[in-house]
């Protein structure tokens, strides 16, 4: 693997056509996450199902989270290469049966497929971009992977509605089939690895227990108190169900030659506060997400489209603040930039809980804004200082569990969430929420957002400085610098000396 080129971060590099391969893979991900809400309403009106439509955002969020932490740790078996392209495959192979689909069910099932390409396409992404450029490049490429996100929030409503008022909403999951045939051949042409061939004893019995414990828990938490009060019987034995087998998996993952997900993921204290800090990011990410356009929407009357723009702030700010994030942790480390972020988040989150009795778009979109720049800041840092942590054949692993502990936040989080506006609606007027009543929830929301950032504040100082030029060089060693995937330490070491200490 060509990783110690130092011609720059950019399309024009040596590296660029890997980047865009990167951007595109991340784009089919970030594109079909927005893409289909806009085109709820003509997908009902022509298979039907009205009442199972949520499954087609749940499936798919599900199927994506669960498998997450099982391509990690292939990717670090088997390369990253061949689990980037199944995942293009899957969701290709999704993509097409979904622009077919014949029923609601059947729509629903084929998501979860997509869903199960997209599990692999993102955490492998990343990895790959932390394989192949520097500790001082990574900020710079997580700007422009991020920027994909941006882009896709506001394109894919727009494409979904366009799709949805010509009558051809199948071309929402049709349109991918181009795209994901460019990014595979882009990343067959120019992505090249040297992975260390020997016989690996695959963790099946681990996956398979992670990933049917994790599906109920998650299920759990995104379908109690809407598909079912969060204290019936099916929510309880859904709940019980789930944790027996993860009990069974942890029992299973001590014994296991080559653990799915290794103990010492959450043993080290630096992998154990970044994944605790991508848990509360998560939280505040759709926390906001999933009630700013609601709130602005109930309680202003806003278009759809004002409310959306107001949100994309959030999604503007991340990526400008993650591209700038390697000049304050190369000056001043890891946890200190992150304090930064987490204090920005902080700040953000408190102007919309203190404010929402007093709707403003404008403001509204520059405490997205604010927040936005404030996670930029916090999760680059913080899975690039993880990332960094490990050698090449640990980097997925971390990667994926980084990635996955941002799920579950946000799985969790919703939940909460959702379970504190619903308790304000249930005592509201009885024909829907009045402006009033959605005032009230929401800021009510945002407050519990506020505690999540708090709250975060504690996992950001529990995690081990490392602030020092020496220190940041010895962890390109393990990371970037590597002259070969899995390979040459001293031509890494070496390299990573003259990048962090010129």
């Amino acid at each position: 693997m060509t990783t110690e080129t130092e011609d720059g971060v950019g399309f024009r590099s040596r590296r660029g056509p890997i980047l865009i391969a990167l951007m595109l893979s991340t784009g089919l991900v970030a594109i079909d996450s927005t893409i289909v809400a806009t085109a709820v309403p003509s997908i009902v009106d022509d298979v039907g199902g009205f009442t199972s439509f949520p499954w087609l955002f749940s499936a798919y969020l599900l199927a994506q989270a669960v498998s997450v932490p099982v391509y990690a740790k292939l990717s670090d078996v088997l390369g990253r290469k061949p689990i980037i392209l199944s995942g293009i495959g899957l969701f290709l192979l999704g993509s097409v049966l979904c622009g077919l689909a014949w029923s609601m069910p059947a729509l629903i099932a084929f998501r979860v497929l997509q869903g199960l390409g997209a599990g692999a396409v993102q955490p492998v992404a990343i990895t790959i971009a932390g394989d192949i450029y520097t500790l001082a490049e990574r900020a710079k490429v997580q700007g422009y992977l991020a920027s994909v996100w941006a882009v896709s929030s506001v394109v894919g409503p727009t494409l979904g509605g366009v799709f949805s008022s010509l009558g051809i909403w199948r071309w929402i999951f049709l349109i991918n089939i181009p795209l994901c045939l460019l990014a595979g051949w882009m990343l067959v042409r120019t992505f090249h690895e040297d992975v260390e061939r020997k016989k690996h004893r695959i963790d099946y019995l681990g996956a398979g227990l992670l990933t049917i414990s994790l599906s109920l828990l998650i299920l759990g938490a995104l379908e109690g108190g809407q598909a079912w009060a969060w204290n019936s019987s099916i929510s309880i034995a859904v709940f019980a169900a789930g944790a027996l087998l993860f009990a069974a998996f942890l029992l299973v993952e001590r014994k296991a030659a080559e653990p799915v997900l290794p103990p010492w993921v959450v043993s080290r204290r630096l992998l154990a506060t970044t994944a605790m800090i991508s848990f509360g990011v998560g939280a505040v990410m759709l926390g906001l997400t999933s009630y700013v356009p609601t709130f602005l929407e109930g309680s202003l009357q806003v278009s759809p489209v004002l409310a959306g723009l107001a949100l994309a702030a959030l999604t503007l700010g991340w990526p400008l603040s993650a591209s700038q994030a390697g000049r304050f942790y190369l000056r001043i480390g890891f946890r200190k930039t992150a304090m930064i972020g987490i204090s920005i988040t902080v700040i953000g989150t408190a102007v919309l809980a203190f404010t929402a009795s007093s709707p403003n778009v404008l403001l509204v979109a520059a405490a997205c804004f604010t927040v936005g720049l404030g996670l930029g800041l916090v999760a680059t840092p913080s899975l690039i200082a993880a990332q960094s942590s490990v050698e090449w054949n640990e980097r997925g692993v971390v990667t994926g569990t980084n990635l996955f502990a941002r799920s579950i936040g946000s799985s969790i989080g919703v939940a909460v969430f959702g379970a504190v506006a619903n308790a304000i609606y249930a005592n509201g007027p009885g024909d829907g929420p009045d402006p009033r009543t959605t005032i009230v929830a929401s800021s009510a929301v945002f407050s519990a957002v506020l505690i999540s950032a708090a709250l975060t504040v504690i996992a950001v100082l529990a995690m081990p400085a490392t602030h020092d030029k020496a220190a940041t060089a010895r962890m390109d060693a393990n990371a970037g610098g590597d002259a070969n995937a899995g390979g040459d330490a001293n031509a890494g070491a070496a390299h990573a000396q003259n990048q962090e200490l010129s």
